[in-house]
């Protein structure tokens, strides 16, 4: 199936695993890679050298493209960087900051590079910053989100009325019904996070999956706007936000109530209690964790028999 996100990373299929904090290590990069999509590291998780020695067991594990997800807010994101150079990675994703800032760094040393936007401002932004493509991202969901709650199914064809590059669905993608949805409206291909999530490579604690797998329609919310939206699992610590939001919080009650690693004790370590449980809307559909190459293979069939199924209407 080639277009022009296939083309662009030379992957088989015009998908791209996410690159998610504590689930996206090198054993789902690679998975995802050998299955014909692109895999990506999350180095938003990852102290430099634990990036470095996830970039060279990918390596070993594959010999597909693959690319690292590099949230610009980190702290050690110079290191960041000149690991990615250095380790000779040809594909980066950019997010949480102004693409203007690493983009042309990155281009200099030819490297693809793309940025997750959540609206049309920042997805014009980052065509004007020499992005090759844009991944823009519906507050459906996962993890860090957009303020502006624009769901996937109305930024996709606001965003492809604006931009000339290409565009990839991210938010409430999980099927092949989603995917060809997405780009009916637009989209060249698309992002996947939640759906990896829950797979047997993730490196997310099996109770976190667990809790994917158990979600239904309504279990995760939008929250936490004065510090940087976050979607969410409602449990004990949802719960706790909630009540402090009665109180009339300040920015640093707020501060203090998330404190430090909350996301690892979550997603990594299976506190889902005291966690952080980041998880997008389509968490409701799904029902199983299965290995990397049959969520793909599930993807692809559902995806063709849809087109099939659409001429008959």
């Amino acid at each position: 199936m080639g277009n022009r996100i296939t083309e662009l990373f030379g992957i088989e299929y015009p998908i791209v695993q996410a690159g998610m904090i504590w689930n996206s290590g090198w054993r789902l990069a690679s998975a995802a890679s050998n299955s014909g999509i692109l895999g990506l590291l999350g180095a938003g998780s990852m102290y430099p050298d634990v990036l470095r020695e996830h970039i060279r067991k990918c390596k070993a594990a594959t010999d597909k493209p693959f690319g690292v997800n590099v949230p610009m807010l980190y702290p050690d994101i110079e290191s960041i960087m000149n690991i990615i150079s250095e380790e000779e990675i040809k594909i980066v994703f950019t997010s949480a900051g102004n693409p203007k800032t690493w983009t042309s760094w990155l281009k200099e040393r030819d490297i693809i590079v793309v940025h997750v936007v959540s609206s049309l401002k920042f997805a014009m932004k980052a065509q004007d910053a020499g992005v090759d493509a844009i991944v823009a991202e519906g507050f459906e969901a996962g993890g860090h989100n957009g303020r502006d709650e624009t769901t996937t199914f109305t930024l996709i064809p606001i965003v492809k009325e604006h931009i000339n590059i290409p565009l990839m669905a991210a938010g409430g993608v999980a099927t092949g019904r989603a995917m060809l949805a997405a780009m009916v409206l637009g989209a060249d291909g698309v992002q996947i996070g939640s759906r990896f999530v829950a797979s047997e490579e993730s490196s997310a604690h099996q109770a976190f999956k667990r809790a994917v797998v158990d979600a239904k329609e309504g279990d995760t919310q939008l929250t936490l706007k004065e510090l940087a939206p976050v979607r969410l699992i409602k449990n004990k610590f949802y719960n706790d936000i909630i009540e402090l939001y009665k109180k009339g919080p300040t920015t640093d009650e707020l501060k203090t109530l998330l404190g430090r690693a909350r996301a690892k004790r979550g997603m990594f370590e299976g506190d889902l209690e005291e966690g952080e449980l980041e998880i997008g809307q389509i968490s409701g559909l799904i029902h199983d964790i299965k290995p990397v190459t049959e969520i793909v293979h599930e993807i692809m069939a559902e995806f063709n028999q849809a087109k099939t199924d659409l001429k008959s209407l």
